[in-house]
């Protein structure tokens, strides 16, 4: 048995099929879990785009995700592009968060400057994405329906809550161990109205055996300032303190608003406190009312917040004003791309991720999510149509030939998200758009079921549309690069081959836009996507895997 290295060396590779021309020499330590005749083998293989059927498919392109740094660099992964693949699709700089600016202006140098780069070396430029979701500038695009922002006068205290007893209406406050009554009418503060009699009959070990609860919402917030004022008394002389609930019940702090005294004359309390992280998130006054056996009487309880701003008013946008909005901002980001990149780039992603995971036949929503500061749902404000728009933005500021796609994951594993993404392309085309055809990601295990991946790909095919492979990359159940076995190579290799020979069974040559490898190296354990993962056809280190070998016998027919 051929013994296998696991040792780390200085690789010479004098042909550099990897990347580079055949006179290039690299000098990188990498590690190769391969034994010396099974690498030999590997290396032997042509670049892979020598493995395309140019004559009898000539407009198949085989393509990589790629940075756009590390390609206008020119350094190895430029060559490995160049030597390897027909098209470039960047992973990020060709998006709206990486483009549109905090104005809604449009950066696009790096982009022109990456066409120019890419022109030069005859390597076509996919555009990834139009509209999506993610990696969107959300602050430019929430500030243009924010309210509008009337200024007040001035600082002001604003009512939080208030009672004053005048009715039987006990939604803001709550009694616990007291017998809880009104006084009879012109007896309140000031012998007006009347108050609220509570009764504490025993004297407790503990004076919160006794409370009474003021509630209020929102919550307190760490910074802020309230004041609390009301009037009081009660048969005896007495004294007690507050605590700070969350809710009622719910303690949080033995502080919260002082501690209050009382006699039997009508006396005004008024505190001013500036919320601390201990009292943060509380919702509740408690008044522990245990330590004394006698009535209390309040009246006439207000609780202030301090506004900074004032009596400012704030003024929503109708659904209609917000959807007139976005769609204004949709124009100018698309018109400003496509415009810029025609001349080059002949085929979009328009829209990006449209289907929801749990519900496959509906559009995702970001309504009832905490959003990341990147994201932003175009369909929560254009509603259905967003794509419809999309479509036809793109369309009508691009090339009349240009290729326009709609691009989804996990269709794959979910048959029904796959069913959902195509029955969503016919009500596009209904509402007179044009999809020229289906993306499907393939963000895949080695261990995928194929039997789905071959159901997919008819799906697919019988929709008639061009159909491309958009972002293929294969881990193997999870595990990181320091974990995997030959075997586990073994099996990424086999299913790298079956992917591509069974799209290239199923789907009709005139259908087959193409391939993309969306990380053509192994993920870095630094990386944002499957990180640490052997995903690639090279190593880190730019050595060819056998997964490099499952691409070119699936693409030969092997």
């Amino acid at each position: 048995m051929k013994q296998l290295l696991k040792i780390t060396f200085t690789l010479f590779v004098a042909a550099f099929l990897a990347s580079c021309s055949k006179h290039e020499v690299l000098d990188y330590k990498v590690e190769k879990p391969v034994s010396v005749a099974a690498q030999e083998q590997i290396d032997a293989y042509q670049p892979l785009k020598t493995y395309l059927d140019r004559q009898g498919n000539p407009n198949f392109k085989l393509g990589a995700g790629a940075s756009l740094s590390d390609y206008v660099s020119k350094g190895l992964m430029y060559r490995l592009i160049n030597s390897n693949f027909d098209e470039i699709a960047l992973g990020y700089e060709m998006k709206h968060g990486a483009v549109v600016q905090a104005n809604g202006d449009l950066s696009l140098k790096s982009v022109q400057n990456l066409i120019a780069t890419a022109k030069q070396a005859g390597i076509t430029v996919y555009g990834h994405t139009l509209v999506w979701h993610a990696n969107q500038n959300a602050a430019y695009l929430n500030s243009l329906i924010a309210p509008t922002i009337i200024a007040g006068s001035g600082p002001t205290w604003d009512i939080v809550t208030k009672a004053d007893f005048e009715t039987t209406n006990a939604s803001n406050y709550q009694v616990a161990g007291l017998e809880s009554s009104f006084t009879a009418p012109g007896t309140g503060f000031n012998g007006t109205g009347r108050a609220l009699k509570l009764t504490n009959t025993t004297v407790y070990d503990n004076d919160w055996q006794a409370q009474f609860f003021l509630k209020f919402s929102p919550a307190v917030a760490v910074g802020e300032k309230y004041e609390l004022s009301m009037n009081i008394r009660s048969d005896v002389n007495a004294s007690f303190s507050t605590q700070a609930h969350v809710v009622p019940f719910q303690y949080k702090h033995w502080d919260f608003f002082g501690q209050l005294s009382s006699t039997p004359a009508w006396t005004t309390y008024t505190k001013q406190i500036t919320v601390t992280p201990e009292m943060a998130d509380c919702g509740a006054i408690a008044f522990n009312l245990g330590k004394n056996a006698t009535n209390y009487y309040f009246d006439n309880i207000t609780l202030k917040k301090y506004n900074e701003k004032g009596g400012q008013t704030e003024i929503q946008k109708t659904p209609e004003e917000k959807k007139t909005l976005i769609t204004n901002a949709m124009d100018k980001w698309i018109k400003g791309m496509v415009t810029a990149t025609k001349d080059y780039v002949k085929a979009w992603d328009v829209v990006n991720e449209p289907m929801d995971d749990g519900k496959p036949s509906e559009l995702k929503t970001g309504v009832g999510r905490t959003l990341t500061a990147d994201e932003f749902y175009w369909q929560d404000y254009l509603g259905k149509d967003y794509a419809v728009k999309a479509f036809q933005l793109a369309r009508a500021y691009g090339n009349t030939d240009d290729l326009h796609f709609i691009n989804d994951y996990g269709l794959e594993s979910n048959l029904d998200k796959c069913k959902g993404l195509i029955a969503y392309v016919a009500y596009i085309e209904s509402k007179g758009a044009k999809v020229n055809g289906i993306g499907t990601q393939m963000h895949i295990d080695a261990n995928t079921d194929r039997s789905k991946v071959a159901e997919m790909f008819r799906l697919l095919a019988a929709t008639g549309k061009l159909i491309r492979v958009s972002e293929l990359d294969m881990g193997l159940s999870g595990k990181k690069t320091a974990q995997a076995t030959p075997a586990d190579y073994n099996e990424q290799k086999d299913t790298y081959k079956y992917v591509i020979q069974t799209y290239l069974q199923i789907i009709p040559k005139a259908q087959q836009y193409g391939i993309t490898l969306w990380s053509p190296l192994d993920s870095p354990e630094n990386s944002f996507w499957r990180a640490g993962e052997p995903i690639g056809l090279w190593t880190e280190g730019y050595v060819r895997k056998p997964a490099y070998v499952g691409v070119a016998d699936g693409l030969t027919g092997k």
